[in-house]
């Protein structure tokens, strides 16, 4: 009887650890806590691209029962938006949510993690980065900068910017002082633009100053929370320098080493959800805040064609002009390139046509109900 007692309580006492063991996440049995700071390029009050990078902290933290912890912070609180690659490199903070091409002052290869002009827009980005080598053909570039570069998020392709007076030649161009970020700065140095660096949470009182004479951020959400309708009444498009910008998780190479090979895998993850909702997100708020701005009185204009083939001109000429001295930006020029050929040819076939017809019908349909 005791041996039978005894036998039935172990059996339950066994059966017990065993439910417990398996209610029990197991990674909360094995795995290390890890602490991360990720210090972003972007203000708080920009809930789309902060959010991107704030979604990540989140998703990392979900994915492994709190054990992987990333606090994310706005810009300016732990490192400068336009110096966090400088903080990642140096290992003062383990991550960055930014825009690669922020830092093409230090190497214009920089611009194609991020935008280029004349590039491809978000899917052909996503393709060239996650199926078509882009990543890899970039991974070399990032370790000299002792950094790992994660694609974290997308905005989809972006306006072309406020402007204090209206854009009819190339000559208006001249002398223009216009916050333009990354490689369209240079682009637009070519046809008498004065470009100007300035982190998203500084451009409206340059603009209101007069300071710059026009800006362009991204689109139409973003746009209107910064108030920029406010201070200059001219909304060009479109902003033929970002067909989409890709936004990138830097993270400092010997954190990223140090990772269990799990939360590597937890990170790349979180990333690729990052991307897609803060596109659906874009998508959603971007043509409501469009009819409010235009409601409240922006004047809606497209860059007058002339000014695009002069650009277009001007940006090929200004690759072909850093590939022949710079052997790093040419071999991944040369790569995105073809890739970028391959993939006009199957988009103006079959996406272009699609779009260039239900967009006439909507168009046509609008004016006949006005």
């Amino acid at each position: 009887m005791i041996r039978r007692r005894l036998l039935a309580g172990g059996a339950v006492a066994g059966t017990t650890a065993l439910a417990a063991s398996l209610s029990t996440p197991a990674i909360a049995q094995t795995a290390p806590e890890v602490r991360w700071r990720l210090a972003s390029s972007f203000p708080r009050s920009l809930d789309t691209i902060w959010g991107a990078g704030e979604h990540v902290a989140k998703r990392v933290a979900a994915l492994t029962d709190n054990k992987f912890q990333i606090r994310a912070f706005p810009a300016g609180e732990l490192v400068p938006g336009l110096q966090v690659a400088d903080a990642v490199q140096n290992g003062t903070i383990e991550c960055a949510h930014t825009a690669s091409y922020y830092f093409v002052g230090k190497d214009p290869t920089f611009a194609f993690d991020g935008a280029v002009p004349f590039g491809l827009n978000m899917r052909q980005t996503n393709a060239w980065l996650q199926q078509g080598g882009g990543r890899d053909v970039m991974k070399d570039f990032f370790a000299t900068y002792n950094m790992v570069s994660i694609p974290a998020g997308n905005t989809g392709a972006q306006m072309g910017g406020w402007f204090r007076k209206e854009i009819k030649t190339v000559k208006d161009l001249e002398g223009l002082k216009f916050r333009v970020g990354g490689f369209a700065g240079n682009v637009l140095q070519k046809l008498g633009v004065v470009p100007q660096q300035i982190a998203g949470g500084d451009i409206y009182p340059a603009l209101e100053k007069g300071t710059i004479d026009a800006a362009e951020w991204i689109g139409p959400y973003d746009d209107e929370k910064l108030g920029f309708n406010r201070v200059a009444p001219f909304y060009y498009y479109p902003g033929w320098w970002e067909g989409c910008l890709n936004l990138s998780l830097f993270v400092n190479k010997a954190k990223f080493e140090e990772l269990p090979p799990l939360y590597r895998e937890v990170l790349e993850s979180a990333c690729r959800d990052a991307t897609i909702e803060t596109m659906a997100k874009y998508d959603v708020q971007n043509p409501p805040a469009l009819r409010r701005l235009i409601a409240a009185g922006t004047q809606l204009r497209p860059f007058p064609r002339e000014v695009m083939l002069a650009s277009y001109k001007a940006a090929f000429e200004l690759y072909d002009e850093t590939a022949a001295k710079n052997p790093t930006f040419k071999k991944v020029f040369e790569h995105w390139k073809a890739f970028r050929e391959v993939q006009y040819g199957w988009f103006r076939v079959a996406e272009n046509s699609f779009d260039q017809f239900v967009y006439g019908m909507y168009g046509q349909e609008a004016q006949t109900r006005r």
